[in-house]
């Protein structure tokens, strides 16, 4: 019965911090919603003797272990060569692998090095997980051990190679393997404004362990609450709907959206409903509002453009802010971000202006106002909102926070709610 899994990265780049590991985080995310318990997530160099340390003490852990990196055709690339050795098989080259890797090269028009063969060779008995997108297959071993039975799998390193192999491949087998016809169905809400201890709080008893499962996971400056079921295919459906509606009125005010969703993809999706165009006034933030928006496709329908407003000079020609403003209140106050959202609304002949100017730090504060005061401003044919808040963190933070709360406001406001009401700490 295949029940524990363990993840198994491995490379240089990995252990010396020079890339992030975000292979397992996808891994594991699937594996859970599949609803295997994952043991143990490691990570190691690309050494002979720390691989098969590793292999050793994963299989100690788990039924399943999916390993990650090493298949590459260069000297370095040790993955399949010691597994072999651990599980005492041959390497076996694998004609048909070896002549797709042929064709490959052939179709770009590139002389192939011999090396590349190195990524036909398999141990013995293995089978093969073709890999559609790049020139490294995977493959699974089943291996009796004196911990019983364990299955092996590997995989390459290249997230777009290896993502597609394991939910069109790895997970069909993994559920065949475990020989049962449940179903694991997870439903997202994406919350902000709230700290994991309070998300705790509020959706304490919502749902008993017999119901389902409810699990955070905190990705600054938003947290996901992810509730879990499983059941037969007939009954799993209804109970998720069910659960899911509970919690719903749990989160109210706190979840902006449901599902693989982000800050800026909701308020955009808001502005389309409502045909409404919105313009930007950044300081403190330098376009990272701007640059949110626009990663959502389609963005061109409802975003016109921003001005960044950095200097005092360009705020007062560019905005229009006055001079008198700036003298009595200073670039960072609730007035500056007024005028500043009413001028980009204005300059742009937007439905919406929004702007911010801050002191993100680390220099910069004062008594009166410290590193992390942050002044927002929102435009609307109706009125001008302003509100001040103290944000916290370094640099990179109070700007990234900074700009979610600036997209929180426009959320607020096109769902017919006061935006200076969002519980993030205000003064």
């Amino acid at each position: 019965m295949i029940e524990r899994a363990a993840i198994l990265s491995t490379g240089d780049e990995l252990t010396t911090g020079r890339t992030l590991d975000t292979n397992a985080n996808f891994i594991a995310d699937k594996l859970v919603a599949a609803g295997l318990d994952v043991t143990a997530i490691m990570v190691v160099g690309d050494y002979p003797d720390r691989i098969t340390w590793a292999w050793h003490a994963a299989m100690r852990q788990a039924d399943v272990v999916i390993s990650t990196g090493g298949l590459g055709p260069t000297a370095d690339d040790l993955t399949t060569e010691t597994l072999a050795a651990l599980a005492g098989r041959p390497l076996v080259m694998d004609t048909a692998v070896a002549d797709r890797i042929r064709q490959m090269f052939a179709a770009m028009g590139r002389g192939m090095p011999e090396n590349n063969l190195k990524q036909a060779q398999f141990p013995e008995g293995a089978v093969i997980i073709p890999n559609a997108l790049g020139t490294a297959p995977g493959f699974r071993l089943d291996l009796q051990t004196e911990h019983g039975l364990k299955h092996l799998i590997v995989l390459p390193g290249v997230p777009r190679e290896m993502k597609p192999m394991i939910e069109a491949q790895v997970l069909p087998w993994l559920a065949q393997a475990r020989g049962t016809n449940e179903v694991y169905l997870s439903h997202v809400f994406q919350t902000f404004g709230i700290s994991e201890s309070a998300l705790d709080e509020v959706v304490a008893g919502c749902v008993t362990p017999e119901e389902g499962r409810i699990a955070f996971r905190a990705a600054f400056p938003q947290i996901s609450v992810r509730l879990t079921v499983h059941g037969q295919p007939s009954v799993a459906p209804t109970r998720l709907q069910t659960l899911a509606a509970r919690l719903r009125e749990r989160l109210a005010g706190y979840a902006y959206g449901e599902g693989d969703t982000t800050m800026e993809a909701v308020v955009g999706g808001l502005l389309v409903q409502r045909d409404l165009k919105l313009a930007l006034a950044e300081s403190c933030t330098g376009g990272l509002i701007g640059h949110r928006l626009t990663n959502v496709p389609g963005s061109s329908k409802y975003f016109k453009g921003g001005i960044i407003a950095y200097s005092d000079k360009i705020k007062k020609q560019r905005l229009g802010v006055s001079e008198a403003t700036l003298r009595a209140h200073g670039a960072v106050s609730e007035q500056t971000a007024g005028e500043m959202a009413g001028g980009v609304r204005g300059a742009l002949k937007c439905d919406l202006g929004l702007a911010v100017t801050g002191i993100a730090g680390p220099d910069g504060g004062s008594a009166e106002k410290p590193v992390g005061t942050v002044c927002f401003g929102l435009a609307t044919p109706e009125t001008i909102f302003t509100r001040r808040y103290q944000l916290w963190g370094n640099r990179e933070w109070v700007k990234l926070l900074a700009s979610q709360v600036a997209l929180d406001w426009v959320r607020r406001y096109l769902l017919g709610a006061n935006p200076t009401e969002s519980g993030i700490l205000r003064r």
